[in-house]
């Protein structure tokens, strides 16, 4: 079983110091696929002449922006950062770079089509561009601070996740998240480039996790090794159904999702769709014409 983390204290526009280096102010936009509210991160020191990081500025949310400003208490901010381009991350970067003239980093935006089906909120923010693109490994240095990206794709194929080096902290974004598994949903999503990018995240052994929604993760290792083995889990189960003789996607949700809302079943079958898609790849199960939510299914 995974560890949940789901109990924080918060405030819909409060700004909270949650460690030396970082604050945490979240947007008042709960809901199935945000938890609590999109987490934007403040990383600097608390001095008015610090300079200072934000990632994840997060929904086009008037109230939010101003909360930023007022956390910011005068500080310079130096870089903006986002993890990737769904709307619950992105679209006030451009509002905030304008209100602070720092510039907007993340990874290029994706070149082909994100929109799935399923009944995913998840949408893709289509104007936002950043000012830099940013590559796996860069820096950035402020005062005080360093920032790494470390490229992280399967949610999104664009995902980033930001190392602060000096509290050895990951700021996850979607890859990682307490309170749920991530949603991997194809076009965009990719299972196999996931299950890469949380090999890459264990490696690194950090201390603390810092998802945009929800708490943080300070018992990393046990939950990135539940994380990890919940969807090796779901793949076995998905063998297992094709054993048994389901050909469908649609045969199969009933089953592994018996315990799950069924209103929640169209979204589920585009995680087993992305398994499907890795599977099929792996040489372990084929299908008829291609790994589509339609197509028939086989073991290979």
């Amino acid at each position: 079983m995974i560890p949940f983390v789901r109990q924080f204290d918060f405030a819909y526009g409060r700004a909270d110091w949650v460690s030396p280096l970082i604050q945490r102010v979240i947007a008042d936009n709960p809901g199935p696929f945000t938890f609590t509210g999109t987490g934007t991160y403040i990383v600097g020191r608390d001095s008015p002449v610090a300079s200072v990081a934000v990632i994840d500025p997060g929904p086009p949310d008037e109230a939010h922006l101003r909360a930023i400003l007022h956390a910011l208490g005068g500080r310079t901010v130096s870089h903006i950062l986002v993890t990737h381009t769904h709307r619950d991350h992105a679209p006030l970067a451009r509002p905030l770079a304008e209100a602070t003239g720092a510039p907007i980093l993340a990874a290029a935006p994706p070149a082909h089509e994100t929109h799935a089906s399923g009944g995913l909120d998840e949408e893709e923010d289509a104007d936002f561009r950043p000012d830099h693109i940013m590559a796996d490994g860069e820096r950035i240095v402020g005062d005080g601070w360093t920032l790494r990206a470390l490229a992280t794709p399967g949610h999104a194929s664009n995902h980033l996740a930001f190392v602060l080096e000096e509290e050895r902290a990951l700021f996850s974004g979607d890859h990682v998240m307490g309170w749920s598994t991530t949603v991997v949903a194809p076009p965009d999503g990719d299972m196999a480039a996931y299950f890469a990018s949380l090999d890459r995240v264990i490696a690194e052994d950090f201390e603390t996790l810092w998802p945009t929604h929800g708490p943080p993760i300070t018992k990393t290792a046990p939950f990135l090794a539940a994380y990890r083995a919940h969807r090796l889990e779901r793949e076995a189960q998905i063998l297992a159904r094709l054993a048994a003789g389901d050909t469908t996607i649609g045969q199969m949700i009933p089953t592994l999702y018996a315990a799950v809302d069924s209103r929640l079943w169209p979204a589920a079958s585009l995680s087993v769709q992305a398994h499907l898609i890795k599977l099929v790849r792996d040489g372990r199960v084929v299908a008829d014409p291609a790994p589509t939510l339609d197509a028939r299914y086989a073991l290979g």
